[in-house]
């Protein structure tokens, strides 16, 4: 596929990345010559320094034959003006860009049109975010949580910690603890490392272990790994921006909300915009602060501003005087495994997570959702079987004969409102939903083959 990314900062790097090792044809385009000669180094692309909407800059980048462009430039006007020269001079059949103000998005519907600004597929970091800390507000102690199939299957990585029964068990007794709740263990992280599971693998404490299972069922297998916490009530979010104020939106209405914003002005407009949160003018890193608003009966702290260190700070200083969880939003994904386990109890990568939403618009066949786990190390996908017997290598087989590349594993099948666990003998149907786990992401490209359906399937 050849792909444009317009953009050559935390997203438009990270997404490279991704896509440089899927055989695919890639030319980034950025004003900043430093970062494009990095990417240049690292990776298998060509570069292009200019303007991100230039016609001439994106006819030199080749744009006449591009199957996809990306624009995820820091500015939102010229992502969509970007991608209206794109449909209109240049007929590029897919337009991906990245909006952030709120305004654009109010209007989603009648902007985003092909007689206005035609742009296929809007993504939104901050509602990315935004929903991915709401998962783990839902469930205490995850340090993932993923939808798949409209929520009604979840992928979940957690921590494994000495109390809990299954630690220092095989696998296969979890069926014993829990006989009517179907599971799976996906992939286990020890030390850094991918371990493949099987029944005979012993759960050792601080394991990292990605396990699927129906939605009602979470909690209960999260009790087999850790201690179950108590439900979050108490709140505090440090920044109040596009991120700050969407999440204290989505949990007011639930928890008890407090939002700290140094600057004074915004303070007073979220004031406004905010009904039930209480807005705090101040710095989040203030000790005197913290402790006069009973830091140490908050069940979790959220430090979103756009300052990496000052999030890192204010968590620890929050830690230390007793709040019972930290989140921390980090842009350089390379601290985030350096902090993340200790004062800092989940790290959160805005460029991993809008990544994610990202690739499910590029894979290769009827995908319906990909995330990026493990700071982008291994990857988990939704995609949908189709053909039958003759023009699928999956259809009418057990997931036990299908031929999947090393390192790959089904975790689950949704059939309709049906969650079906994955075991060797159940056989796949057309129109399945299938979910499937890679701890190497090089074999991508293996996995979208052998979902493809035969060219002579109608």
């Amino acid at each position: 596929m050849k792909i444009i990314i317009l953009g050559a900062g935390q997203v438009g790097g990270t997404l490279a990345r991704n896509l440089a090792t899927e055989d695919n044809d890639i030319t980034i385009i950025d004003r900043d010559n430093v970062q494009l000669r990095d990417l240049a180094n690292q990776l298998d692309l060509q570069t292009i320094a200019g303007h991100c909407a230039h016609p001439d800059i994106l006819q030199s980048a080749g744009i006449e034959d591009a199957d996809l462009v990306i624009a995820v430039t820091n500015s939102d006007e010229t992502n969509m003006v970007a991608c209206e020269i794109a449909h209109h001079l240049y007929h590029v059949p897919k337009k991906i860009a990245r909006v952030r103000s709120p305004q654009y998005l109010k209007y989603k519907q009648k902007i985003f049109d092909k007689k206005v600004f035609p742009v296929d597929v809007v993504i939104s970091p901050e509602k990315v975010i935004t929903d991915y800390i709401e998962k783990l507000i839902s469930f205490p102690g995850a340090l993932q949580v993923l939808d798949f199939a409209g929520g009604l299957l979840q992928l979940v990585a957690v921590k494994a910690y000495y109390g809990g029964p299954l630690v220092g068990h095989a696998i296969a007794a979890l069926k014993d603890h829990m006989p009517t709740v179907e599971t799976r263990v996906a992939a286990i992280f020890r030390r850094g490392r991918p371990i493949k599971p099987t029944g005979q693998t012993v759960i050792e404490a601080d394991d990292e272990v990605f396990f699927i299972a129906a939605r009602p069922h979470i909690r209960k297998v999260m009790g087999e790994l850790q201690r179950l916490e108590n439900p979050y009530q108490h709140i505090m979010i440090a920044g109040g921006g596009h991120v700050g104020e969407g999440l204290a939106k989505a949990l007011e209405k639930n928890y008890q909300v407090k939002i700290i914003e140094r600057d004074k002005v915004r303070a007073a407009q979220l004031a406004e915009k905010l009904h039930h949160s209480v807005v705090l003018n101040g710095d989040a890193s203030d000790r005197d602060m913290l402790r006069d608003e009973n830091i140490d009966q908050m069940d979790v702290f959220i430090a979103v501003t756009n300052n990496d260190a000052a999030n890192i700070m204010s968590a620890m200083l929050a830690k230390h005087m007793g709040v019972r969880k930290t989140m921390v939003l980090i842009n350089r994904t390379e601290y985030a495994d350096l902090i993340q386990g200790h004062e800092i109890d989940v790290a959160i990568s805005p460029q991993q997570a809008t990544t994610g939403s990202l690739l499910t618009h590029i894979r290769r066949g009827d995908v319906t959702a990909v995330y990026s786990l493990r700071k982008g190390a291994a990857e988990a996908i939704e995609t949908i079987a189709h053909g039958d017997e003759q023009s699928s290598q999956v259809v009418g087989r057990a997931i036990g004969d299908v031929k999947l590349p090393p390192g790959t594993s089904i975790g689950a099948i949704v059939r309709g409102e049906k969650v079906i666990i994955a075991h060797d003998n159940i056989v796949i149907k057309s129109d399945d939903h299938v979910i499937l786990f890679m701890v190497d992401k090089s074999v991508i490209s293996q996995v979208e083959d052998l979902f493809q359906v035969e060219a002579n399937f109608f």
